[in-house]
């Protein structure tokens, strides 16, 4: 695989070098952009650059990532002068208040943020490009804001909506509680949950549409019912809650589509898990899938184009216990052997390769690629931080930055665990 790597990696040194991969792209109506951590300065500056390109060059209509729905929101009200106030992006980005927050309050993204806002300011309504979170774990801040809006509206699914809030109540916010008492001891909120995503698709057609509300309140109910699962699966089985994620995360972004019509087109952000098609990964023999392999499955091929991005060593903001602070770490050069020592050991420089039947079989070994998650100890990541995979069916294409630099995380002054 060493020889092959040098046969097809060509070098970059500017976004300009990378035309060829966004000629690859072609007219795929869904384009995933991976991180092999998310705290890598240069894959969201990286990645920024290729989402401008796309949405002038090829008219992408929104922005999908790994986020929390109703954070997001704030955002792209913001980029899309929905709400009045004029705050500045860095109050937005506040929304961002449950750990790990430097994933998108952080100075990297800022700019894509205000771009995007100047952007859509010289489009009319429906040609401004969109920003959403398609992650799962806001259950109780989606749940407020369905009641909310409920409220205001007086809709006849504000008593099916009551009813699954006091359900949830007792256990104060607290997911871990929810989770103990859904998993171990039967007391969950399941009906309550489902019964409320039904009665709002049930009377959809009733919304008012104007500011994307009907949108809005569709996909937190959809977050409330999957968010209840995940929560209630997550103390039995670490294959099962993930797999709920990632399936929650594919039938939010369906309903973004549907929303935007037949012609939308969709950039995804997320960590290479979730991306990299996990059919040809270890994933598949603990029965997980991803996003990446659920949409090849729903679509045709020509419509996914799935891009990886990885480093050999540098500094990455990570934690080193779930809910501490973060910090700077120190990322190792690649084990040997793996994907990103030989990427590195074929010329130590940043480069990218397309995969593609012509070329597709020479990078069919399976091969340990690495992965760094929120929490990250260097000292061990031997021990599980390399996933066995076949890249050459895992992506379409792969980004290797030689060395890399720690996120810029912003400092907020309340985290949510």
């Amino acid at each position: 695989m060493y020889e092959s790597i040098k046969k097809y990696a060509k070098p970059f040194h500017s976004i300009s070098d990378l035309n060829p991969l966004i000629d690859a792209i072609g007219d795929a109506k869904y384009v995933l952009l991976g991180e092999s951590s998310h705290g890598t300065s240069e894959f969201y500056t990286l990645r920024a650059e290729i989402t401008k390109i796309l949405i002038q060059e090829k008219g992408f209509s929104f922005v999908a990532v790994e986020g929390d729905w109703p954070a997001c929101q704030s955002v792209n009200r913001y980029i899309k002068g929905i709400q009045s106030s004029k705050r500045d992006i860095r109050e937005v980005l506040e929304s961002f208040n449950r750990w790990p927050t430097w994933m998108w309050a952080n100075e990297e993204i800022i700019a894509l943020m205000e771009w995007l806002k100047d952007y859509n300011l010289k489009h009319s309504q429906n040609q401004k490009v969109g920003f959403y979170g398609l992650d799962v774990y806001s259950l109780w801040e989606s749940m407020d804001e369905i009641i909310q809006y409920l409220e205001k509206t007086n809709s006849p699914s504000l008593h099916v909506a009551k009813k699954a809030f006091s359900c949830f109540e007792p256990f104060n916010r607290n997911h871990e509680s929810y989770a103990v008492s859904a998993g171990y001891l039967s007391e969950d909120c399941m009906k309550e949950s489902i019964h409320l995503l039904e009665s709002i698709r049930k009377n959809k057609w009733i919304l008012d549409n104007q500011d994307e509300k009907s949108l809005n309140l569709e996909v937190n109910a959809l977050v409330a019912a999957h968010a209840e699962e995940y929560y209630r699966t997550m103390v039995n089985s670490d294959a099962g809650s993930w797999n709920v994620r990632d399936q929650h995360m594919v039938e939010a972004l369906n309903s973004i589509m549907k929303f935007y019509g037949e012609k939308a087109k969709v950039i995804i952000w997320e960590h290479n898990t979730h991306v990299g098609d996990a059919r040809a990964t270890d994933m598949k023999e603990d029965g997980m899938v991803n996003v990446g392999q659920l949409l090849r499955e729903q679509n045709k091929p020509e419509d996914i184009f799935i891009i990886g991005f990885g480093t050999n060593s540098g500094t990455v903001i990570s934690a080193t216990e779930w809910g501490k602070d973060f910090e700077i770490t120190e990322v190792p050069s690649g084990q040997y052997g793996s994907w990103e020592y030989l990427m590195h050991h074929s010329g130590a420089f940043n480069k990218y390769l397309i995969f593609n039947p012509t070329n597709q079989n020479e990078f069919s070994t399976t091969i340990g690629h690495r992965a760094i998650g929120v929490v990250y100890r260097p000292e061990y990541e031997h021990f599980g931080n390399y996933v066995p995979s076949n890249m050459g069916l895992r992506y379409d294409g792969f980004i290797f930055i030689d060395q890399t630099t720690a996120l810029h995380p912003l400092v907020l002054k309340h985290i949510l665990l």
